[in-house]
């Protein structure tokens, strides 16, 4: 399989739709004000190396940090940098990656994730990189194995996504694959909206299943229902909003979308055991001592 190298710079667009789809497309990316359009059907790792990407997909919002990687393969996807920052991607159609495996054990289907690059999925998609390049001193890497064990790398990182697997209904591992893209995306949008409460119709909606059939089947592979996650994703949000930033109450109410403030902090004391005041009197103390510590 050919890879494709392209350099984008600043105020470029490029739709990933009009390339050819017998290619991995690499791009190559600086500048403000750079666009990219992935089509559905369509597999593509993102790794910003400076700055953050702007993502977006079916309604759904997402900023991708610097260091991070973004595995998507559910639906079109729009990329937007706005700021002078550097980052590359790879893109070509789901199939192409599935093929992409060479003789021997079948590797597992990557799946959406985004997590920390690995040194070892870092190192490689920055070899296939590099050797795009013209003027490299080094021989250039074998494509196709390359490829290989990128994929090979990214799948490790997703251990824990295809542990969920062995828990999706399905004879076949297709099925069971199938289903666990659906809830997937479910899971996403969740991660997407953690202020807004959204509706158990419009979640099922998501994955095509009935309200009923998508809380049995959810708690089912993660454990919990699709409300319960959401609950524990705001917590973890109210807490990091009021021990890590100065931010008024009253505001950290309204982004997290609590009726009151009297509402908010009674959530807040259940979950935590704490009052936000002690949180914060408690990491104002302990942000004192680190303070003379590294005076002394």
């Amino acid at each position: 399989m050919r890879i494709l190298h392209y350099s984008l710079r600043f105020g470029d667009g490029l739709d990933l739709s009009r390339l050819p789809g017998d290619a991995f497309h690499l791009l190559h990316a600086r500048g403000r004000g750079i666009q990219v359009d992935a089509p559905a059907g369509w597999m593509s790792l993102w790794w910003p190396l400076h700055g953050p990407l702007a993502l977006s997909a079916a309604g759904c919002h997402w900023t991708l940090p610097a260091r991070h990687m973004q595995v998507w393969r559910d639906g079109a996807l729009r990329c937007r940098a706005l700021g002078p920052h550097g980052w590359l991607a790879l893109c070509a159609p789901a199939s192409a990656w599935e093929g992409a495996a060479q003789a021997g054990e079948p590797a597992p289907m990557l799946l959406p994730w985004r997590g920390r690059a690995g040194r070892d999925a870092a190192g490689l998609f920055a070899r296939l990189a590099r050797d795009g390049h013209a003027g490299d001193a080094r021989t250039p890497g074998d494509p196709a194995t390359l490829l290989d064990a990128l994929r090979a790398a990214l799948a490790d990182r997703q251990g824990d996504l295809q542990a969920h697997l062995a828990r999706c209904n399905g004879r076949t591992l297709a099925r069971r694959q199938q289903t666990l893209l659906r809830l997937l995306r479910v899971r996403h949008a969740i991660e997407c909206n953690p202020d807004v409460r959204l509706d158990l119709d419009v979640l099922s909606g998501m994955a095509s299943y009935s309200p009923c059939h998508l809380i049995r089947i959810y708690r089912s592979v993660f454990g919990e229902t699709p409300t319960e996650y959401a609950a524990r994703l705001r917590e973890r949000q109210a807490w990091d909003m009021v021990s890590g930033t100065g931010l008024p109450i009253c505001e950290i109410t309204g982004m997290l979308g609590f009726e009151s403030q009297s509402a908010f902090c009674r959530a807040f004391k259940n979950a935590f055991g704490q009052t936000t005041s002690e949180v914060r009197r408690l990491q104002q103390a302990h942000e004192g001592e680190t303070g003379r510590a590294v005076a002394a």
